[in-house]
Parts: structure tokens; sequence; C-alpha cells
């Protein structure tokens, strides 16, 4: 259900510059966060699909469902594989780069952090 929602977005816009086609998973009661402390993600990345620079005070930890590409934190390059897990720190400045369509399954501390007003990010140069 969750590839049909990310194909349906491609189809009805372009990819934001900093994560693709991204939709998070929200409890459908409230419209908040899915768990209150743990906030989840998926994305598709399209092939040759190269983001901008971003940040976010949340650490994230992300699987690659399908396709494959390469994660650039800083001087480290991480290349990713369906089944491969890697990590973003807080507040570290990172690039994703699709060799072949993507979809990344992500989850961080968003939520909490945002409860205690501390979630921030930079999109590119800010």
């Amino acid at each position: 259900m969750s590839r049909a929602a990310l194909a349906a977005l491609a189809k009805n816009g372009p990819p934001d510059p900093y994560h693709g086609h991204k939709m998070c998973y929200v409890n459908p009661a409230t419209g908040e966060w899915a768990m209150p402390t743990i906030g989840t993600a998926i994305q598709l990345l399209p092939q040759g699909f190269a983001s901008l620079s971003y940040r976010a005070t949340d650490a994230t930890v992300y699987v690659c469902v399908e396709g494959g590409g390469e994660t650039r934190v800083a001087d480290a390059v991480l290349n990713w594989r369906p089944r491969d897990i890697f990590v973003v720190p807080g507040w570290a400045a990172h690039t994703h780069h699709a060799g072949a369509e993507s979809v990344l399954f992500s989850f961080s501390d968003r939520p909490v952090q945002e409860k205690l007003g501390l979630w921030r990010e930079s999109r590119g140069n800010e």
C-alpha cells in the first residue's frame, strides 16, 4: 500500500529537492505521528535523483527497501542496496543519490524533539 501511494505522489508532481517523494506515517485518529516518540517515513527517490544538502536535529536510521544508491554525510559515502541499514547523525548535513529508483524507510526521534521544542532543520545553505 505504501509503495502504491509513493507511485501516486510521483505521478502528481516533481520530487522535493531535499527528500524526493516522502510520506510520514501518522495516526489517522489524531493526524500526529503514529508513535509518540518515534517518527516513521518512507520516501521514493527517482532514478538519478540527487538531493540538495539537508540537515535536522533528529538522528535518522534508514533502511533501503528497494533500489540502490549512496548517501553522503560529510566526507563519508554510504553505499546502500536493499536491506542495508545506515544512520545519519543529528545535525549532520547529507545528500542522497539514487542510482536506480529507490525506496528508503526511515525512523527518527523527531516527534519527541518537536514536543520538547528542540527540533529544527536546515535546507541547503540556510
